[in-house]
């Protein structure tokens, strides 16, 4: 259960009302019709008034179309809508109940910039004055005063959220991630991700060859019997040439990583994967000295992308799962014959919607990648499926993996390892707890989804990784980014 619900139905009617104004060639004339037919008045539905409600609906609608909701353009995916975010009551100190209006004052005496003043029966802090330097609470003999979080704030893994001088949350884009953790955090429904639906409507409707990606951990999402054959004929339907389970981009990436590994086993040499954008932001951004240290073998996604780039080179690819950072990996990472587009579930769901395209129940019988490929979507996957490479390339190794299963467990390992002090060789980094199974844009919840991909996973055959790449020409493309 996200602290958002209410807001996700809106986002997802704004998400409807853009692509279905995309296919018709209509968007630009009637996108500002959008708010005032979602809020029609003359009462508000979910603020103080229907002035702001539209004014959030029409951010949305920026957002829908891949446009920054200010004025400046920092180039993050992830945007504060200001006019949801002015409605957040919570200020970083407050004083509760616990305060005796005392006559010494310690907090008011304490604060050097007059946010703290005295109340008839309790202080009270300004918190557009207050610096949250935190001496007030220090202060206070009875600990009267709390320091809080707002949702946005707390939810960050790199305390890359702070205030404005109006209170609007900002996003420092020099130390974001791109994880989307904050997204579904704020119930107030502040924090957007722009989509990339109107490109993807427009590949479609000009006949260029158009590939849906799937990742591994859409298995479960919809219960035992929407299955991968499910998902090919409903992107058929809306209009996508064919569709690709990114599980085989797994197996691609597990075979050339094992590579990496046993090299740099036997020469000393410490590495970390590099299939979770959020984690290699991580690196890049706040642990700089070890960029060296990144695998240099590309996602899964980067993997289907050159494949089948390789054999249409007219062909647009569009990648298809619950992840945020998947959309930075495609618009900054600069590598080339990467996913065009990426798309999340609620997006793509957008689309089938606008479409009249909804999924039907089918056989588990299609099936592109190995059970480790499958897998490479749960925390430990990774590891698995390059230890079962090595296995069957019969280049086994002894090496000690550390799996870190959510940012705060990558952010210790990689500080081991900037210290020296790591003792593992390698690590396997996924920043979204549980894996991409647990991405912020998951459809299901993955404890609510685990039955259901157990089942649908165990029905696959066993076959091993090498042994399903054989099934596939390899040597007109590259697994590495240089």
């Amino acid at each position: 259960m996200y602290a958002d619900e209410g807001v996700i139905r809106i986002k997802h009617e704004v998400l409807y009302e853009v692509a279905k104004l995309a296919f018709e060639g209509t968007l630009q004339e009637k996108k500002d019709d959008i708010a005032v037919n979602l809020i029609p008045g003359p009462l508000p539905s979910f603020r103080c008034c229907i002035y702001r409600e539209r004014e959030i609906i029409r951010d949305r609608v920026r957002l829908a179309e891949g446009k920054p909701t200010g004025t400046k353009d920092d180039g993050n995916i992830l945007q504060v809508i200001a006019a949801a975010c002015e409605g957040c009551p919570i200020s970083s100190y407050v004083v509760t109940d616990n305060c005796q209006n005392c006559i010494g004052k310690a907090c008011v005496n304490a604060c050097n910039f007059g946010a703290c003043e005295p109340g008839r029966t309790r202080s009270h802090i300004d918190p557009i004055k207050c610096k949250e330097c935190g001496k007030c609470a220090e202060a206070c003999p009875y600990n009267a005063i709390a320091a809080l979080k707002r949702p946005c704030k707390y939810k960050c893994p790199v305390d890359a959220i702070s205030y404005d001088e109006y209170n609007i949350s900002v996003i420092d884009e020099e130390k974001c991630i791109r994880c989307g953790m904050c997204i579904h955090a704020c119930p107030f429904g502040a924090i957007g991700s722009k989509t990339m639906i109107v490109d993807v409507i427009e590949a479609l409707k000009s006949g260029k060859p158009v590939y849906a990606m799937t990742a591994p951990a859409v298995e479960g999402q919809y219960g035992d019997n929407i299955t991968m054959k499910s998902w090919k004929k409903a992107m058929k339907d809306v209009g996508f040439k064919d569709f690709i389970e990114v599980g085989l981009g797994g197996d691609l990436t597990a075979a050339a990583e094992a590579q990496e590994w046993a090299e740099a086993y036997k020469e000393g040499k410490k590495k970390t994967t590099s299939c979770c954008p959020a984690f290699v932001n991580l690196i890049r951004k706040h642990y700089a000295e070890l960029s060296d240290n990144i695998s240099t073998a590309v996602s899964p996604m980067c993997a289907v992308s050159r494949m089948v780039k390789a054999k249409d080179p007219d062909a647009v690819c569009v990648f298809i799962g619950p992840c945020i950072s998947k959309k930075s990996e495609a618009t900054e990472f600069g590598i080339e014959g990467n996913a065009d587009y990426v798309l999340t579930f609620s997006e793509i769901h957008a689309i089938m919607r606008a479409k009249n395209v909804e999924f039907e129940e089918d056989e588990n019988d299609y099936q592109e990648a190995s059970v480790y490929g499958k897998r490479f979507g749960n925390s430990g996957g990774v590891t698995a499926a390059v230890i079962q490479s090595l296995k069957e390339a019969e280049n086994e190794i002894d090496a000690k993996v550390n799996v870190c299963n959510g940012a705060a467990e990558c952010k210790k390992a990689l500080l081991l390892m900037k210290l020296g002090k790591l003792p593992e060789d390698f690590i396997e980094g996924m920043v979204c707890e549980g894996g991409c199974v647990g991405g912020p844009s998951s459809f299901k919840d993955q404890k609510k989804a685990k039955r259901s991909r157990d089942k649908l996973i165990a029905s696959a055959d066993g076959r091993g990784v090498l042994e399903n790449l054989k099934n596939y020409d390899l040597t007109t493309f590259s697994m590495h980014r240089d």
